[in-house]
């Protein structure tokens, strides 16, 4: 491979900055069918707390606040260790992109785990949608409908959490070889821009789930 052409330019464009152009572009083109999909449950989830007010506030008071706003706090630091990283990258500082990419996974890890723990309490608890769901108070079916919507949106989020680890994960081994530098950063800032999207998506769902109408 040529100095003109080097090996982290795609053949089909003409320079970095053309390719980074595009990549960019494509991934807004991606949020923005993201943004129409969470945006359809969230749509939905509001619509049926309309019909159902009190079933949804039964439902919300059996979510533990305390552990989806310590959930929040660990996203909201993620995004922060997130921005650093795309910093460290554009700077070619290949140490700190690796320790802020390990710390994003990290937090990411984190945030997964306190949410299984919060599934097997639902589990326990027999409050998943199905045939063994079981409340014990008015509005049972109702109840039932607010946590098919609480597990299909923390659920898709959780996904997305996993899919955005992963990602993460091969930045960080492609950091350790020294890939990224001044001139190449894109991976870094593409992942950035889905990670704060994925925050974003929680920072809506915490106060939609676990506050509005729970008292």
């Amino acid at each position: 491979m040529s100095d003109s052409h080097p090996s982290y330019l795609a053949h089909q464009f003409d320079d970095v900055e053309q390719q980074r152009q595009a990549s960019t572009m494509g991934i807004w083109l991606f949020l923005i069918t993201e943004v129409m999909f969470f945006g359809g449950l969230f749509t939905g989830y509001i619509v049926y707390r309309g019909m159902y007010p009190e079933a949804w506030k039964l439902g919300s008071h059996e979510l533990n606040i305390l552990l989806g706003a310590i959930n929040t706090a660990v996203l909201i630091l993620s995004s922060l260790t997130m921005a650093l990283s795309v910093h460290a990258a554009q700077l070619g500082e290949q140490k700190k992109l690796s320790r802020n990419l390990l710390a994003t996974i990290g937090l990411g890890g984190v945030f997964l785990v306190i949410k299984a723990f919060e599934y097997k309490a639902k589990f326990g608890h027999h409050l998943v949608p199905g045939e063994h769901f079981h409340f014990e108070g008015p509005f049972s079916n109702q109840v039932q409908l607010f946590y098919s919507f609480y597990f299909t949106m923390t659920g898709m989020h959780a996904i997305h959490m996993v899919i955005g680890i992963g990602i993460l994960f091969w930045l960080w081994a492609q950091s350790r070889k020294g890939k990224f530098h001044k001139d190449y950063y894109n991976p870094v800032e593409v992942t950035g821009l889905y990670w704060h999207f994925v925050d974003l998506v929680w920072i809506f769902l915490f106060p939609l789930l676990y506050l509005i109408g729970r008292h």
